[in-house]
């Protein structure tokens, strides 16, 4: 399936061998336990171990990750553990860690966990490639690119390279680009990790996570994480998550599309600063995200005066839902700073855009702009929500 285009390779990806009268895609095994006698040699043993459906997704999701090569993947019951599963399988006490400072946002209380192992951690932000400086003696790098929620992009090439010159391994952050938007593998890393949670499986109704590497070594250690911890998907999620990769490149696509027209318009209004889209030419690390992202994701980031601003234009908008998620074929946007663990002004918006047509969309932020800056008073009760368009 290398010479495929996105398109094909997503509604082909993971599939089995046809067979007479049986469906393309098995629907999920339910099973804690497998018919199993003389020695355990076979496939499926036990259900924490493996699953047919676990395989055929991850069949699917290597296929798009490193497409004609042979790699393992491994899913995961979330994003968070993938990315534990990379960093606590790798690392041992008296080992450095170099993290993004920009990143995810659970990240830190990542930090403060490794922290506790006797693991060393340096941080630096994502933008300028500054965790370069960090290198020296570590073990692991973790890059975020584009980084969750700033959209800084890092050249991976060129940390790939260093990281191994100084004998550490690379894991890549996927989450925001996607597979079909950029392939950390094919740029030297070592293991590239996702949420898929979010746009790989774009419906905003599954917890997943997956890792996938060429390495067999790590690739085991990985997989031997999953079945100590237990941090297994359920049969039904991983089930849904294969389906669901059907539409990856279509709503991908689309999302894409819309986000770079959403970027423009945005660059439009006096009451926007701070604008950030990786594919928008005048976008700082534009430069960079063009020599290795074949699509540039869903998120556009911009910051509003102050945080009632940023209340009421959320407040008035009625096409895009206020939640914390990402990917998905429903816009969604949120101000972020209300978690508080992300260093952004209070101002500050993650705008997921969604499948809906581009003009509605447009028109709908443009309007909740003007809301919010012409209406005086307090944050809204959020009341404009009740009357959606048609």
């Amino acid at each position: 399936m290398s010479t495929m285009g996105d398109g094909t390779r997503a509604v082909r990806a993971g599939l089995p061998e046809p067979e007479q009268y049986g469906p393309a895609l098995p629907g999920p095994v339910f099973a804690a336990h497998f018919h199993l006698s003389g020695e355990p040699v076979g496939p499926y043993t036990y259900g924490r171990d493996t699953n047919p459906t676990w395989t055929h997704l991850e069949r699917a999701i290597g296929e798009l990750e490193a497409p004609g090569e042979d790699v393992s993947t491994t899913v995961f019951a979330s994003g968070m553990a993938a990315i534990t599963a990379v960093l606590l399988s790798q690392v041992r006490t008296g080992d450095t860690v170099v993290l993004p400072d920009d990143g995810y946002q659970a990240l830190p209380l990542v930090r403060e966990q490794l922290a506790a192992f006797g693991i060393e951690v340096r941080t630096a932000p994502t933008g300028g490639d500054a965790q370069l400086a960090l290198l020296e003696g570590a073990k692991l790098l973790w890059i975020e690119s584009p980084s969750n929620p700033g959209l800084d992009v890092c050249d991976i090439r060129r940390l790939v390279a260093a990281a191994h010159d100084a004998g550490a391994l690379v894991a890549v952050d996927n989450t925001l680009a996607t597979p079909i938007g950029q392939r950390p593998l094919e740029l030297g890393a070592d293991f590239s990790v996702a949420s898929d949670t979010k746009g790989m499986t774009g419906h905003g109704d599954i917890l997943l996570g997956h890792v996938t590497c060429r390495d067999p070594g790590p690739a085991a250690d990985v997989r031997r994480w999953r079945k100590v911890v237990g941090a297994i998907p359920g049969p039904m999620e991983t089930w849904l998550a294969h389906r669901s990769l059907a539409t990856l490149q279509l709503r991908v696509d689309r999302q894409c599309t819309t986000a770079l027209a959403l970027a423009e318009s945005l660059a439009e209004r006096a009451e926007v600063t701070g604008l950030r889209y990786p594919g928008l030419p005048t976008d700082p690390s534009y430069g960079v995200a063009v020599r290795q992202m074949r699509r540039f994701g869903s998120v556009v980031s911009f910051e509003l005066a102050d945080r009632e601003t940023a209340e009421r234009f959320l407040a008035a908008l009625r096409l895009v839902d206020d939640a914390t998620s990402f990917g998905g074929v429903r816009s969604t946007a949120e101000r972020r700073g209300r978690w508080g663990g992300d260093a952004v002004p209070e101002g500050f918006i993650r705008f997921s855009v969604g499948a809906e047509d581009p003009e509605d969309l447009l028109a709908d932020v443009g309007r909740a702009l003007d809301e919010a800056v012409q209406r005086a008073g307090g944050v809204s009760d959020g009341s404009a929500r009740a009357t959606l368009l048609p």
